[in-house]
């Protein structure tokens, strides 16, 4: 059977770290040492299928937990994966939506060639096998929302299986001692989005929005090779820096493009799983380590008091912190899953098996695409350590910011000062006031030109540390201001006059008698207090190194 005719489409343009206490988990994902280098291994724990949960024993207070996610990720496409309708966050209701997506009779779909190329660099980015057939099949329920009656997914045969997605974690408090797991990815796979449900309680009625119905989703599935809310967050960080950096999704969680299902069970180290519960519908990292965390004591709790875990799906409620029951799965629900007739097999090719005189825009070569995949994540943490000496937590807080990257690169172009004290700036003032504020990289009023000025005038000692804090906030208030204009104005000047700052502490020295016997029987808090009230009467204009080696000579003469 024929390739299925390809739809051309332009493209719509965590930190990751988490602690955890190295004696309270039981981590499913293999340990390898902190490494950036891209290379991600399998893991080596083989998992057990899930079977009914252990009451708990008495005098036995063990339990492991086991979590796995479902992952789906909005394709950033300008148009849907079976249709031609525009793909806009936040559009009027009902306003991007084709005779197909309505499912009118007689429509038929037409494959996103965006979305299949999407399908394959992400595959390819996280060590998945690239299946050079695959299918597409129907999965059947009834929903207001899904106006055909079925979503058309890959259950059978999905574009890309058997991949691994490495994250890092950092043990105990010591934020240095950083560790690479590994969680398996069991599959990818290209489906429908289905539309919205919007329910007015004022009036007691729902209403349908299908604009996002038919929009092209990457469902990533990994295997319960996770034991906690934060290694499933940050997981779940490291797919969405990916993601964003191959250009395959804009990943916002805040928009919907990211969601998460998360299956949790509890059971005794050594016996079979227990019962699982799907947690579903979790759209923030924090929310899902929470989640999740709050499932597994649940259960917990639950065995413990001698009852039983039910198969059932649950949402969290966030106001409340807890999971609530959605609907049980003792039932379990027949999708009858069946072949697209409307869709044949999907075909691709690598440079050894393409057709001769193939057209290049009916045809996907996996290993052109290779090519094209851009530096992932880690690669990037591992270049920024090794270029500029950074400590490797300070590079996932480089990249887990978005913007704040290229903001950092910017700066270090600019300035004169060292990449350290770069990093210092950018990670803890310049972060710290967008924080307070509220405010995204793109919107702060401090552009990387501006605080590489600032850094430079710091770096020839024009003025102090705590001058240089104080213009920062200035700039803040005073758009259009250079860093060199307000120090001007305000007067914060280094003083340059060393026998003027000479006179200054031989004054102070004469001021404070005890304090300078305190110096002289090698108290060390003594010339910090005499170095602070130099600084005082001088404004803080002077230099503390500089006040340090005069107050020592001074009291050698």
């Amino acid at each position: 059977m024929a390739a299925p005719m390809l739809r051309g489409c332009c493209l719509g343009r965590c930190w990751a770290l988490a602690c955890i206490d190295s004696g309270s988990r039981h981590g499913r994902g293999a340990a390898t040492g902190f490494t950036s280098s891209g290379k991600r291994g399998q893991s080596f724990v083989a998992q057990q299928p899930l079977l009914t949960a252990q009451k708990s024993r008495k005098g036995e207070h063990k339990w492991a937990a086991v979590v796995g996610l479902e992952i789906h990720a909005q394709i950033a496409s300008n148009s849907k994966l079976f249709s031609g309708s525009q793909v806009h966050f936040a559009a009027p209701p009902n306003s991007l939506v084709s005779f197909f997506d309505a499912s009118l009779p007689g429509t038929l779909p037409v494959l996103n060639r965006r979305c299949v190329e999407a399908a394959v660099m992400t595959g390819l980015a996280l060590n998945c096998h690239i299946n050079k057939k695959s299918l597409f099949d129907r999965k059947h329920y009834f929903y207001a929302d899904l106006p055909a009656g079925y979503q058309i997914t890959q259950q059978r045969l999905p574009i890309a299986v058997n991949g691994s997605l490495a994250y890092s974690v950092c043990v105990g408090k010591k934020w240095r001692q950083v560790i690479t797991k590994t969680v398996r990815i069991k599959q990818i796979q290209l489906e429908q989005d289905s539309g919205k449900s919007l329910h007015d309680e004022l009036r007691s009625q729902t209403l349908i929005d299908l604009n996002r119905a038919g929009v092209g989703l990457l469902e990533v599935v990994l295997e319960p090779d996770m034991s906690c809310g934060e290694e499933a967050a940050t997981a779940v960080r490291e797919l969405q820096l990916i993601l964003q950096a191959l250009g395959t999704s804009q990943a916002n969680m805040a928009e919907g493009q990211l969601r998460v299902d998360a299956n949790i069970s509890v059971h005794h180290p050594g016996e079979p799983l227990g019962v699982r519960t799907e947690v579903k519908n979790l759209n923030s990292a924090r929310f899902l380590a929470r989640a999740i965390d709050y499932e597994i004591q649940r259960q917990i709790n639950e065995l413990e008091n001698g009852c039983e875990i039910l198969n059932e799906t649950r949402s969290f409620d966030y106001k409340l912190g807890c999971t609530v029951p959605m609907r049980d799965k003792e039932g379990k629900q027949d999708y009858r899953f069946m072949p697209e007739p409307n869709l044949p097999p999907l075909l691709l090719y690598d440079t050894a098996s393409l057709p001769a005189g193939a057209d290049p825009q009916q045809v996907i070569n996996i290993d052109r695409i290779r090519e094209q995949l851009p530096e992932l994540p880690s690669e990037t943490r591992e270049k920024l350590i090794q270029q500029y000496g950074i400590l490797p937590e300070h590079s996932f807080a480089l990249l887990n910011e978005v913007g704040l990257l290229e903001f950092f690169q910017n700066v270090i172009k600019e300035t004169r000062a060292e990449p350290k004290k770069v990093t210092s700036w950018v990670l803890n003032i310049f972060l710290g006031f967008l924080k307070q504020r509220n405010l995204a990289v793109n919107e702060s009023p401090v552009t990387p030109s501006v605080l590489a000025e600032l850094l430079n005038l710091l770096d020839r000692k024009v003025i102090s540390s705590a001058a240089a804090k104080q213009v920062f906030e200035e700039l803040w208030r005073s758009k259009g201001k250079t860093p060199s204009q307000i120090v001007s104005e305000k007067k914060l000047e280094l003083m340059q006059d060393e026998e003027a700052l000479e006179r200054v502490c031989h004054t102070v020295m004469e001021g404070h008698p005890q304090v300078v016997m305190d110096m002289k029987r090698g108290n060390p808090r003594a010339i910090n207090k005499l170095i602070g009230l130099v600084r005082k009467v001088t404004h803080n204009r002077a230099d503390p190194t500089v006040i340090k080696e005069i107050l020592e000579k001074q009291l050698s003469s």
